[in-house]
This record gives structure tokens, C-alpha cells and sequence, in this order.
């Protein structure tokens, strides 16, 4: 049975218990539970004979024998001890909750993953069901999934540029379901595939998966740094986490019994400890940070997150530009980013303008793809992947320049009629890894004197004129036009929100 068919037959049972109100999200986190249950104790057994750390009286099979209130019991029961352990085990179930609510549905699911024998499945197998029901999970935009979901051209496409090398690590401080890690980690492994020059995105489930070279490229020592020292994450919600660390696991990165790569705490709040060699990121979007206080009566309120870091260039409670400060605070003297960054980074004043003329300075940075609109699961994202390198702090200004490809004028897309693949990105990847880069009709050089003294040094820089403007034959397609007013419109009522959140409450 090859991927696509498994994730159908695993996905479709999910139709019966969305009318018991178990949402896609629900039901993914009780497939990962009962998942990784089945996977330890095939792994218990011979040939493996591993030690799990799962006691005997809560392992996969007291599960099959049981019924009705009596599984049901059970399965709490093992939910709520197995949430103790630690390493693997423990991040796997922390806070984990019996959703399904009705046994017979539950022992359905049990049944259904019994039926496999997850280990004899090969990884890439194992990893592109869980990438599957990943995705559909993140289309279901009612949930909010798609929040920790990047579109997969998106990912590729830098990976595709930045060409990480074995032997180096690789850090995500808001790594969702751990997207950027997986497609890392399959370039390290086996080089430049067949998909990336054919176009594919990395997981489509609508195609078979294409023929690629699946034949490791790395040695003993290069394949067992790649699996358990290349990719350090954090990811703050206990339920995404949950999903990255399962999604790492079936794609045979970390193992069973040692520690989670993945912290569960917030990136931001400390300076990091070591520094790696490339961050590849997508930062939750949203202008403010905040946190949740409960005073002694019960009452919850919300007040704005400020982090107080000394190395941090400026303080602010807007979340993107702590992030891009605390990334910059990752890499390495020689090290490596590309980031997710919407607009407002681009072009704010104030605090924004002052960390983005100290970036410019401190770090390399060089190239800007400016992204469409209608490929994130969030409406009204207006966003960019900015690539740059880190430099000595010798006082010297180590941006020369930025290339910009202007990937958004007169580009039209949705995650439906016309989604974004790998094909539409790579005419920016030849751009970007050309030997001499060269300016075309969207991809263009602005040197650093001209961008520092542009008002607020801003970056949002556009040169190509929107036909459909003077052209009505170039209109797209009417449900194409439709969600880009929506988007626009989103992006409008975001804007007036950040605005809204800056302003001083009145006495």
C-alpha cells in the first residue's frame, strides 16, 4: 500500500467522528498516541528488542483486548502516566486527552493501526502519511492549524538556496510541525532531488510521490549526526509540538528513547546557549506578544509580553521583531538565515526602523523574495522570506545590497483554484544560486546607499506595474479576484488592529 492510499484510508475514518464533534485536529493527535504506542512495542519485540520506557501494563496490547467503558478507562489511564515520563515518551504525551468520545469509534482507530506493521513501513512511507495528514489537518483553516503549517513550496524553494551541508546544525526557534526541518533534512541526506527540478511540492496528495533517488549520500558518522545533533527546535504549543516531534520521529530523526530536539518553552525569553550554523524559520505571525495572568480570585487578563534581553537591539512587544533580533542572536559568526517576515518588518518606523538599520549593518543581508498573496491557510498574509548571513561584529557595515524578487505583482494564487508549487519558484532558485547574479524583469539590485536613505531605510520595495490596473482582459479568474479582495481586505483590518494595539489607553 503506498502513501497516498494509507493516508486516504487513515484520513476518511475521521468523516464518521466529525459528527461526535471530534475535530481533524483531535483525531491527529489520537492517531499520533495510538501511533507511537503500536511503533514501541514492534519495537519491544524481536529483532529490535529495545527498551521503550513503557511499562508493560500500559503498552499497545492491553489495548486490544478491551471494550466500551472498560478501553476507555484504559486508554485515560495510559494517557495520563505515560504524560510523566520523560525524554521521548513524556513529550509525546504531555497533557495528552482522550478526545474520541465514544469507545467504539476508539477501538475502531485501534484497529485500524493494528492492522500495520508501522517499522516494515520504510521512512519516507511513514514520514509522507504523517506529512499528508498534516496538510489536510492545516486546510481545515476553522481550526487554526494552519497557523504551524508553511506551505511546502515555501520550504523547499529555501532550502533549495541555502544548500545545508552535512555535519552542520540547523535551528527553528517557532518550528510548528516541523516543516523545514524534514525538507533539511531529505537535502542533507540525499542531495538535490528530482522534485525540486521537476517542480513538485514535497508532498502533494493529489499525485503519486515522484521517483527520486532515496539511496543516502552520507556515511555512518555524517548519517547519525543528521539524525540526532543537526535540528534544534522550540515550539511553545504543547499540541504542535506534540505533531513536530512525531512528524521527526516516523522521518527517523531523534529516537525513541532519547531526549525530544524540540523544546517546549518560549524561544524568546533567553538568550540561546549555543549558537548554530543556519536558522530556517517561519515566526508566528501577529504584531503583539502577550501573556496570560490569572490573578488570586481566578481572573484572567491579558497583558502585553515585553522581553527585557540585553542583547536584543531594541525592546518591543512586536513578536516578529523579537524574533528576527533573537534569530540573528542564534547563528553563528559564518552562520546562515532565512526567515518569514510580513511586511510591517519591512517598512515600520519607530523601533522597527532602528533594528532594521542595525541589521542592515551588523548582518549580510542580500536577497528578498517577495512572496504572493492567497498560499497561507491565514487570510490577508502579506509576507517575504529575507535571506542573510551573520558577520563579525568589527564595526564594519556588511550589507552591500539587496537583490529583491518580486514574486507578487501580477502573480495570482489560492490554496484551491491555483495553488503555489515548486515549479512557480523556480525561476527565483536559479536566480538566487547563479554563479553571477544578473537582473531580470523580477529580480533586481538596490545598492545599500540607496536603501539607507530611502524614508525609515524602508525595505518594501516595489518596480513592477500591476496590469491588471489599466488592463480589465487581465483580470484573473472571478474566484481567484475574489480571494485576493478578501486577503487584501484581511491585511487592511490587521493593520488597523496593530495600529489600534499601539496606541495608549486613555486615562
Amino acid at each position: 500500500m503506498n502513501a497516498a492510499t494509507l493516508v486516504q484510508k487513515v484520513w476518511n475514518y475521521c468523516h464518521t467522528l466529525r459528527d461526535d464533534g471530534v475535530g481533524y485536529g483531535d483525531y491527529l493527535e489520537q492517531l499520533t498516541y495510538l501511533l507511537f504506542l503500536k511503533m514501541a512495542h514492534e519495537y519491544s519485540q524481536h529483532p529490535y528488542n529495545r527498551d521503550t520506557s513503557v511499562p508493560e501494563t500500559y503498552a499497545w496490547p492491553t489495548l486490544l483486548n478491551k471494550s466500551g467503558e472498560k478501553l476507555e478507562n484504559h486508554y485515560h489511564k495510559i494517557l495520563k502516566n505515560l504524560g510523566q515520563g520523560r525524554g521521548m515518551l513524556g513529550a509525546i504525551f504531555f497533557k495528552a486527552e482522550n478526545k474520541i468520545p465514544d469507545p467504539a469509534k476508539l477501538s475502531r482507530i485501534i484497529k485500524l493501526i493494528n492492522e500495520e506493521n508501522w517499522i516494515s513501513l520504510e521512512s519516507d512511507a511513514k514520514g509522507d502519511l504523517y506529512e499528508g495528514l498534516l496538510q489536510k489537518n492545516a486546510e481545515d483553516t476553522k481550526s487554526g492549524a494552519g497557523q504551524y503549517f508553511t506551505p511546502r513550496p515555501i520550504i523547499d524553494a529555501i532550502v533549495a538556496c541555502i544548500q545545508p551541508e552535512a555535519n552542520k546544525t540547523i535551528a527553528d526557534p517557532a518550528c510548528g510541525t516541523g516543516g523545514f526541518f524534514l525538507s533539511a533534512h531529505d537535502w542533507i541526506a540525499y542531495g538535490d532531488p528530482e522534485w525540486i527540478k521537476k517542480g513538485y511540492t514535497h508532498w502533494n496528495p493529489n499525485k503519486s510521490y515522484p521517483a527520486v533517488t532515496t539511496k543516502s549520500k552520507l556515511n555512518k558518522p555524517q548519517a547519525a549526526f543528521l539524525r540526532d545533533n543537526t535540528f534544534h527546535g522550540n515550539e511553545i504549543v504543547p499540541s504542535a509540538r506534540r505533531l513536530c516531534l512525531m512528524n521527526l520521529f516516523l522521518h527517523n530523526i531523534g529516537s525513541l528513547d532519547g531526549e525530544p530536539n524540540v523544546e517546549r518553552s518560549d524561544a524568546l525569553l533567553n538568550k540561546p546557549s549555543e549558537t548554530v550554523d543556519y536558522v530556517l524559520a517561519n515566526p508566528p505571525f501577529g504584531k503583539k506578544s502577550s501573556i496570560t495572568i490569572t490573578d488570586a480570585e481566578g481572573v484572567a487578563d491579558k497583558d502585553s509580553l515585553v522581553y527585557e534581553r540585553q542583547d536584543f537591539w531594541a525592546t518591543t512587544t512586536n513578536k516578529q521583531l523579537n524574533f528576527l533580533q533573537h534569530i540573528i542572536s542564534m547563528l553563528k559568526e559564518s552562520g546562515k538565515a532565512a526567515v518569514v517576515l510580513p511586511d510591517n518588518v519591512l517598512f515600520e518606523g519607530g523601533v522597527g526602523e532602528r533594528i532594521r538599520r542595525k541589521w542592515l549593518e551588523t548582518c549580510n543581508v542580500h536577497t528578498i523574495l517577495r512572496l504572493p498573496t492567497g498560499i497561507f491557510y491565514a487570510n490577508g498574509v502579506k509576507a517575504n522570506v529575507v535571506f542573510f548571513d551573520n558577520a563579525p561584529r568589527d564595526g564594519k557595515v556588511h550589507t552591500k545590497g539587496i537583490w529583491f524578487y518580486d514574486l507578487r505583482t501580477n502573480k495570482h494564487f489560492t490554496l484551491k483554484q491555483r495553488p503555489l508549487v515548486l515549479a512557480d519558484l523556480q525561476d527565483f532558485i536559479e536566480c538566487y544560486n547563479a554563479k553571477t547574479r544578473k537582473e531580470t524583469e523580477r529580480f533586481k539590485f538596490y545598492k545599500y546607499a540607496d536603501i539607507v536613505a530611502r524614508d525609515k531605510a524602508s525595505l518594501d520595495i516595489f518596480w513592477l506595474k500591476d496590469d491588471s490596473l489599466d488592463n480589465l482582459d487581465n483580470l484573473p479568474p472571478p474566484a481567484i479576484l475574489q480571494q485576493e479582495i478578501i486577503d487584501h481586505l484581511e491585511a487592511a483590518l490587521q493593520a488597523f488592529r496593530d495600529v489600534a494595539a499601539g496606541l495608549p489607553e486613555s486615562s
